[in-house]
C-alpha cells in the first residue's frame, strides 16, 4: 500500500513506519519536521503544517492514510477534507478518553461519549482531551463519510514511548529494594504495545475497515499484582512491593503511572471485544516488558523519567507509610 502517515517521528508514528517498511509499504511523511528529523532518510519526507500549510499534500495520491496527531477539530477537517480526493480510506487515532463515563466497567463503542459546552475551545487540557477527540471524529467522518477507521486505544506501552508511564515500573523495579506501588492488588489495568496496535491498524487499512473500534488490552484480566510480579521475573529482580492505599496516595498527591482512582477504574475495564474479533491481537507481556526496558538503556545514561517517584521522594514516603502501620 502506498500511505500516507500525519506525525510519525515520535512514538506511534515512528513504530507504524518502521513496522509498515518491514512490510513492504510505501511510505511518506507529513508533519513539521521537528522531531527526530534525522531518522528514516529513505522515506519521503513533506515538510509542512496541518494548520497553516498543507500544499505538500496538494495534488497526491495515496491509498490510505493514518493521522497519528490530531487533537483540534478544525485542523482535522482541513486535512481530511484536502485528502478526500486523495485517498481510499482514512484512519484516526482518537483515545479512550472519548468516553464520558469512567465509573463503571464494560464501556464499548456504543457508551456516551464526553462532550464540551464550547466546542470551538482549541486548547487542550485534561478536561478537554477527550471532548475534542470526539470532535475530531466528527469532522473525519463528515469530510470523507463512510470512509473513516475511528481507533480508541488506551494507554499506548513499549519502545519510544515519551511518556514513561509504563517504563517507569520497569526501570524501577529493576533497581530493587522496596518500591512504592498501589493498592487493591487485584485491580484491573490495561494498556496496549504500540506494535501490536500497529499491527491492527495495518490489518484493518488493507481492509479498508470503518468505524469505531476501542483498542486496549490485553485480552485478559490483568491485576497491578500480576504485572508487577512480572515485571519483577522477567528482569530478575528482587525488588519487594510496599503497598500502600488510595487513601495514602490521594493523600499525599503521590505520582503512581498506571493506577487510576476507584472513581476512574472504568477506564482500565473497557470492552475491546469488537477489534479482537477483527483482528487485534497481543504479544506476551514479558516482551513488552523486556523490549522496553531494553529500549530504554539506549537513552542517555543522565535520562530523569518524566513521571513516577524520584528515589529520595519514594524513601520518604515509604518511611511515612511504615510509621503510619
Amino acid at each position: 500500500m502506498k500511505i500516507l502517515i500525519l506525525g510519525g517521528t515520535r512514538f506511534l508514528g515512528r513504530s507504524l513506519l518502521e513496522i509498515a517498511l518491514a512490510k513492504g509499504h510505501e511510505i511518506t511523511l507529513f508533519n513539521r519536521g521537528k522531531s527526530n528529523p534525522e531518522l528514516f532518510p529513505e522515506v519521503e519526507f513533506l515538510t509542512g503544517d496541518r494548520d497553516s500549510d498543507l500544499k505538500p499534500l496538494q495534488g497526491r495520491k495515496w491509498d490510505v492514510v493514518v493521522d497519528t496527531c490530531g487533537y483540534v477539530p478544525r485542523i482535522v477537517k482541513k486535512s481530511v477534507e484536502l485528502l478526500a480526493d486523495a485517498v481510499e480510506h482514512y484512519t484516526f487515532i482518537s483515545s479512550i478518553s472519548a468516553y464520558a463515563d469512567f465509573s463503571k466497567p464494560g464501556i464499548d463503542e456504543n457508551s456516551l461519549f464526553a462532550t464540551i459546552e464550547d466546542e470551538t475551545v482549541e486548547q487542550v487540557t485534561n478536561e478537554t482531551y477527550g471532548p475534542l477527540k470526539v470532535l475530531c471524529e466528527k469532522a473525519a467522518e463528515q469530510a470523507m463519510p463512510g470512509r473513516i477507521l475511528v481507533l480508541r486505544p488506551g494507554l499506548i506501552v513499549g519502545p519510544y514511548d515519551p511518556s514513561d508511564r509504563f517504563t517507569y515500573w520497569p526501570v524501577r523495579i529493576n533497581s530493587g529494594g522496596e518500591v512504592i506501588v498501589p493498592s487493591p492488588r487485584l485491580q484491573q489495568i490495561q494498556f496496549i504495545d504500540v506494535r501490536d496496535l500497529v499491527e491492527f491498524i495495518l490489518i484493518m487499512v488493507d481492509k479498508r475497515q470503518t468505524g469505531i473500534y476501542n483498542t486496549t488490552g490485553p485480552d485478559y484480566m490483568l491485576t497491578t499484582q500480576q504485572f508487577l510480579e512480572e515485571c519483577n521475573k522477567i528482569i530478575g529482580s528482587k525488588a519487594k512491593f510496599a503497598w500502600v492505599s488510595e487513601k495514602f496516595i490521594i493523600e499525599n498527591e503521590i505520582n503512581m503511572p498506571v493506577w487510576v482512582p476507584k472513581e476512574w477504574a472504568g477506564i482500565n475495564q473497557v470492552n475491546c471485544k469488537k477489534a479482537i474479533g477483527a483482528g487485534l491481537n497481543f504479544r506476551p507481556l514479558a516482551d513488552t516488558i523486556r523490549d522496553t526496558l531494553s529500549w530504554h538503556a539506549t537513552r542517555p545514561s543522565d535520562y530523569k523519567l518524566r513521571t513516577g517517584l524520584k528515589p529520595r521522594r519514594e524513601r520518604e514516603f515509604l518511611k511515612l507509610w511504615f510509621g503510619r502501620r
